[in-house]
């Protein structure tokens, strides 16, 4: 890439048009090594075959180095072959931004197009996200199915949706996407229904009738009103198990981070909850709660949150918004990193990204470097240095765990009210509310009943008042 200049810092130069890109780069298509998900042993070569969707990324470097994108890219591959695919080939082009017709520049298709013949592949996944006419001028062009990266990640999302909400949530996102996207192929999708079709009695009696595509667009309308109102139903049950919690004042912690970073392997340790746990992205994607104690037996819940991913698409943020809510909630956010991930800081910033956009920025975060089993202790030297307070855990070891369990005591809220009260003993269940809700300082049994000093919050301390010393 040459260097920035500045034309009005020469007055002999009134010709520039801008930052350019060299030209062997704007006219190359460069291949993007270890693409190619070809399996050695031929009998499952064959198996993977018959039945693997066959596709060819294609992406647009637009800024950043060529490691970022390179990372990028392999991502998209993952992505491709969670949702069930083969990929067997990785193209790039070095452009300033995305051609606003074609993606990758008209030239740029055709030779697309012979590597897809080539390689005989089903389907071209962009890295990025298409505009309609982008993609139905590289469907038209290539003569393959398209599709982007964020039909990509909904696929992935409606294979993994288990529960009723989540697959509200995921249809939404879908016809949400789909609305905008809606065409046919040969134009069948315009042709106009008439007479009986249309619900009328006769030839020529009922006007030119509604396209097949505009009722298309009716009934994808009609059903998102249908979902939306379902969301919401579900939303006050989970509203309801969020006052209950409010209302004992439990501390909660909500475990975020990228996807495949291991939450669901921390919650598995931390508290014995049997999460689903797989080494793939998005695997999942319903919160579950659990019940866990301090050391000195005050009762919080963790929360194991969807994972997120680089330009996590808008209408999946917000359909999964009430979901994604639980981390708004949340007293302290545990962000779990993939410590052996080419590009750690890029995760970090991917999530606080999506946290700012759902508005818990705010909420005290503790890092938290998992997997570091399979990450080098070079590797680790730098992350120390981004986040200094970070801790570095192993899910799959054990390593480091009784750190973070000590971290997230210290940094759950503390009871406000400091009190000392006799209790008495045919009022124990005080004392057992102390133990859950409070912190205690100090206890003493006496013959009229517990002495004890303890710090509380405002409700508690209310009910401790008559007993008060």
């Amino acid at each position: 890439m040459t260097d920035t200049y500045d034309a009005d810092l020469d007055p002999e130069v009134d010709d520039y048009d801008g930052d350019q890109l060299d030209l062997a780069e704007r006219l190359s298509l460069r291949r993007v090594a270890g693409m190619s998900t070809q399996l050695s042993d031929i009998t499952e070569v064959e198996y993977r075959e018959l039945q693997l969707e066959r596709v060819v990324l294609v992406g647009v470097w637009t800024s950043g180095s060529q490691t970022d994108h390179d990372n990028a890219m392999a991502e998209l591959k993952l992505l491709a072959e969670t949702a069930g695919s083969e990929v067997l080939e990785g193209l790039v082009q070095r452009r300033t931004h995305p051609d606003p017709a074609t993606y990758i520049g008209r030239g740029k298709v055709d030779e697309v197009r012979e590597v897809v013949i080539a390689t005989g592949a089903d389907t071209v996944i962009a890295d990025g996200e298409l505009e309609p006419a982008q993609l139905r001028n590289l469907e038209d062009r290539i003569g393959v199915k398209v599709i982007d990266r964020t039909a990509l990640i909904l696929d992935i999302f409606a294979q993994h949706a288990k529960s009723i909400e989540g697959k509200a949530q995921v249809e939404l996102a879908q016809l949400q996407y789909l609305r905008q996207r809606l065409r046919g192929w040969g134009g069948n999708l315009s042709r106009q229904a008439g007479g009986r079709v249309s619900g009328g009695a006769g030839i020529g009696g009922r006007g030119p009738g509604e396209t097949k595509i505009e009722t298309d667009r009716r009934r994808i309308r009609t059903r998102i009103s249908q979902l939306r109102k379902r969301l919401r139903e579900l939303d006050a049950v989970r509203d309801t198990k969020r006052a209950e919690r409010r209302r004992n004042q439990v501390p909660s912690v909500a475990i975020v981070g990228y996807t495949n970073a291991g939450k669901s392997s921390l919650l598995n340790r931390l508290t014995g909850a049997g999460v689903l746990v797989e080494d793939a992205l998005f695997a999942t994607l319903d919160p579950t709660t659990r019940r866990s104690q301090t050391a000195d037996g005050r009762v919080f819940t963790l929360t194991d949150t969807v994972g997120f991913v680089r330009h996590l698409p808008h209408d999946l943020v917000e359909a999964f918004r009430s979901t994604l809510e639980e981390s708004t909630e949340a007293d302290l956010l545990v962000h779990v990193v993939d410590a052996s991930d080419p590009d750690p800081v890029g995760q970090i910033n991917a999530v606080r990204t999506v946290l700012n956009e759902i508005g818990a920025n705010d909420i005290a975060e503790q890092i938290v470097f998992n997997k570091i089993d399979l990450a080098n202790e070079t590797d680790l030297v730098p992350l120390r240095t981004v986040a200094p307070d970070a801790l570095f855990v192993s899910a799959r070891t054990g390593a480091g765990l009784e750190e973070l369990r000590a971290r997230i005591e210290e940094r759950l809220p503390r009871p406000a009210v400091e009190v000392e009260a006799l209790v008495p003993y045919a009022r124990h269940d005080l004392i057992d509310r102390i133990h859950k809700a409070g912190e205690i300082v100090s206890t003493e049994h006496t013959g009229e009943g517990t002495l004890v000093r303890a710090r509380v919050n405002q409700d508690l301390a209310g009910e401790l008042a008559e007993f008060a010393r």
